[in-house]
C-alpha cells in the first residue's frame, strides 16, 4: 500500500573548507529531513553538530550497495524527506549518476 504523503530527496552540496558558507537553505533542508545520507559522515557530522542538526545520518557512497539505494527509494516512497549531502561541492554525484 502506497503511503499517501510524498516524500523527497533534496540533493545538497556542503561547503568547501568554511562551515559558514553553507547556505539558509540547505541548513532548513537539513532541519526538516527524516535521514540524511551523505559520504562521510565524520565530515558531515561537524557541519550538523556546528549547527545543532540532530537528524538520523547515514552514510551513503559510491561503494554503497543496491539494499541501500532501494532502502532510500523505499523511505522516500514512505512519504520521508531525505537529503543526500556531498562534502566539499559535488563530486559525489557525479560518481553515482556515472555508475
Amino acid at each position: 500500500m502506497k503511503n499517501n504523503n510524498e516524500g523527497r530527496l533534496t540533493i545538497i552540496s556542503l561547503p568547501i573548507g568554511n562551515l559558514k558558507d553553507i547556505t539558509i537553505r540547505a541548513l532548513e533542508e537539513l532541519e526538516s529531513s527524516d535521514l540524511i545520507f551523505c559520504e562521510d559522515t565524520r565530515t558531515t557530522i561537524k557541519l550538523l553538530n556546528h549547527y545543532n542538526i540532530k537528524n538520523k545520518l547515514m552514510s551513503y557512497h559510491e561503494h554503497s550497495d543496491v539494499k541501500t539505494r532501494k532502502f532510500i527509494i523505499d523511505e522516500i516512497e514512505n512519504g520521508k524527506n531525505v537529503s543526500l549531502v556531498s562534502d566539499a561541492s559535488t563530486p559525489l554525484f557525479q560518481t553515482l549518476v556515472i555508475n
